[in-house]
């Protein structure tokens, strides 16, 4: 069941969605339209995070700039998404060290980081109100895969990521949950409120200098010559340099660009305050994300409410559709919470290119592109408004990094069907996989219980090695892990007695050895897990 929560005006839920961020906006002005012809330096088009982090930027030079946004600021995917502000990039790690290589791909790793860290330097020196930064990031795992987790443990760290190895007993401590095993704690993410850090950011860019008009749509332009010319229905303007930063949007206004992302439109529900048993069930105060498939990614908010993304579609949809779906997913994960009430539902659209690495760079004498920073959005436009402000004004060139990542045409409708086919076999994969790992879970404990039955006697001088034997990682009690794990496997599950304990995985003890090329990393706690599961 939804109820139906009315924000402060109804407006605003028409430009921002049904969502819990429009409902705690923080009181913002309304920008006026353009109405009288300009000359500046620079012309930003796209009042999202990263035309609003470069027309910062570029207005602290000294520089002036005009923003122009068709709707109102951070009304799509800025103001919409999960909150999450990240380290890395939308590709995973051990892609782009195939394509780059190791060291280019620390450098990228840096560069988003710093964009990381812009965000939470400009909430702490701006005093941004209502953003309410919640720090940390859980990446937890649904697969018992010690191996694998130890690896890319020690890949991040050697990116020099801030993070701790967490072994199932840990994990299972702050997030009172059956289906997850490991998990690696980002200790320097963050997750905010967006479009209240958006207005933070807007307000901050007009004290420096910036001009900002809404409801301002670039009609076309004119790239050719020194100065720029930019239309819109009730001004023109002229510019040494236009920077685009639109995203998908920029369709009408240059198509060929937009054709490069697949649209991905994630949805989320916020629930009603479910109060202290909240609290019981998730004592993590930072960002979840359990799935590498849009699905799903949590926080608390408000106190006692649970905010949840997933379900991702590359058509846009209703949100309402997704409410049941959503609210299975929470009960799955945290039946304790029993049936929960949801306050807002809404969706948010972003734009995800073929290689998942924003665009970053100068695609003609003058005009800039700072776009695609769709699954990690709120670093890498950060750190893209940065780079794109500091070529302008500086002629600096670390922009270049990115252009390895050139604009690929995503294919249109038929990228669009390919990439919703990759979410939906992507979510089965994930399902059968934790599926198989709670059977293998339920039949190491039903082998354990076998061996105490079987123990000799007390007097037994084989007590004692018995008892060591027990002696586990993530080791409960045993009549609740038989319990719990019953209730989570299953019905199509293969019988326990089916399943080879022997073929369980590795002890997360089996740390894989570091490649000997790179460098030894200073700031990651990727031993920990395997200082935790040997006290264990």
């Amino acid at each position: 069941m939804r109820n139906h929560i009315s924000h402060k005006n109804a407006a605003v839920s028409e430009i921002y969605g049904d969502s819990w961020y429009a409902a705690t906006m923080v009181d913002a002005p309304r920008r006026p339209a353009l109405y009288s012809d300009l000359d500046v330096d620079v012309c930003v088009i796209g009042g999202g995070l990263a035309g609003l982090t470069t027309a910062r930027e570029v207005a602290r030079k000294g520089w002036s700039v005009v923003l122009l946004e068709a709707n109102r600021l951070a009304a799509n995917a800025s103001g919409r998404n999960t909150g999450f502000v990240l380290p890395g990039f939308g590709a995973d790690a051990d892609k782009l060290i195939a394509r780059v290589g190791f060291e280019r791909t620390k450098d990228l790793w840096t560069l988003a980081q710093a964009g990381l860290d812009y965000v939470r330097d400009t909430i702490r020196d701006e005093r941004a109100p209502g953003v309410d930064p919640q720090d940390g990031w859980l990446y937890v795992s649904k697969r018992d895969n010690s191996d694998e987790f130890v690896k890319y443990v020690a890949l991040l760290g050697e990116l020099g990521c801030d993070i701790e190895g967490w072994p199932t007993e840990r994990v299972r401590e702050v997030l009172r949950s059956e289906r997850y095993f490991y998990a690696i704690n980002h200790l320097r993410a963050l997750a905010v409120h967006p479009l209240n850090y958006a207005l933070a950011l807007a307000a901050a860019a007009e004290r420096d200098g910036a001009r900002i008009f809404e409801n301002t749509p670039a009609l076309s332009i004119d790239p050719s010559g020194v100065r720029k010319r930019i239309v819109t229905p009730g001004a023109r303007l002229r510019a040494n340099h236009v920077v685009l930063c639109g995203n998908i949007g920029l369709k009408s206004l240059m198509p060929r660009l937009a054709a490069t992302m697949v649209p991905l439109t994630t949805y989320v529900i916020t629930t009603a305050p479910l109060g202290d048993r909240l609290a019981e069930a998730v004592r993590y105060r930072g960002g979840v994300s359990d799935s590498d498939a849009a699905d799903n990614h949590y926080r608390v908010v408000g106190g006692d409410r649970l905010m949840l993304s997933g379900r991702a579609t590359t058509w846009a949809r209703n949100p309402r559709r997704y409410v049941s779906a959503l609210k299975a997913d929470i009960k799955h994960t945290y039946p304790q919470l029993g049936d929960v009430e949801i306050d807002y539902a809404w969706g948010g659209t972003l734009g995800i290119t073929v290689h998942r690495m924003p665009q970053i760079g100068e695609v003609g004498p003058g005009v800039w592109l700072a776009s695609g920073f769709g699954g990690h959005g709120l670093n890498t436009t950060a750190m893209g408004g940065n780079l794109i402000a500091r070529a302008i004004v500086d002629g600096d060139h670390t922009w270049r990094q990115f252009t390895p990542f050139e604009l690929v045409w995503a294919g249109g409708v038929f990228g669009r069907a390919a990439g919703q086919i990759r979410v939906w076999v992507k979510r089965l994969r994930a399902a059968v996989e934790e599926r198989r790992a709670k059977a293998r879970e339920l039949a190491h404990w039903q082998a354990r219980l076998v061996a105490a039955e079987s123990a000799p006697p007390p007097d037994s001088p084989a007590v004692s090695q018995h008892q060591s034997a027990l002696s586990v990682p993530n080791q409960i009690d045993s009549g609740a892990a038989v319990t719990a794990a019953s209730e989570t496997a299953p019905p199509d599950s293969a019988p326990p007695e089916t399943v080879d304990p022997a073929s369980e995985p590795a002890s997360i003890e089996r740390a894989a050895p570091r490649p000997a090329r790179r460098r030894k990393r200073t700031r990651t706690s990727a031993g920990r897990a395997v200082e935790h599961d040997a006290e264990a």
